[in-house]
């Protein structure tokens, strides 16, 4: 009976031992760094760091840009309430005389009532072109982004 019980724990002894040899094998496969788990979360941890990274340097890039973003935001408001100041005082300026469409010459008058009938027009009279090049002053400054103003 003793001999009987020492080979069944021998055998199982060795059972354990194959399996153990199956598992430790199974094991290394799944941690390998190239093809199993384990690789996949060295590429994961990897990429977390990246991006933390990339984060990071893109909260700086987007508060140099707010802080540039509020001072042109400035600039505006200070530019808007100097034109919205010209504008009113262009109220109180006197409307200057607009300048006079000169008169037809008889001469020009017969060129016009010639060149009517050879294009077939129906004797309109054209309207002149209003002058737009008499204009009351500069309104508007383009300031370069670079340049110091002294207000």
């Amino acid at each position: 009976m003793d001999l009987i019980a020492d080979i069944l724990l021998a055998a199982g002894a060795l059972g354990a031992g194959f399996y153990c040899l199956v598992l430790s094998r199974r094991l290394k496969r799944f941690n390998d760094l190239e093809k199993g788990v384990g690789g996949a979360v060295a590429v994961l941890s990897a990429q977390v760091d990246d991006l933390n990274k990339s984060l990071v340097s893109a909260q700086k890039v987007s508060d140099g840009s707010s802080k540039a973003l509020e001072q042109l935001t400035g600039r505006a408001e200070t530019v808007a309430q100097r034109l919205e100041l010209m504008m009113a005082s262009m109220h109180d300026m006197p409307e200057a005389a607009a300048p006079e469409a000169p008169q037809p010459t008889a001469q020009g008058a017969e060129e016009h009532d010639a060149l009517a009938e050879a294009y077939g027009s129906q004797g309109e009279p054209e309207k002149p072109a209003e002058d737009t090049s008499s204009s009351s002053g500069l309104m508007f400054v383009r300031h370069a982004r670079g340049q110091n103003r002294v207000a």
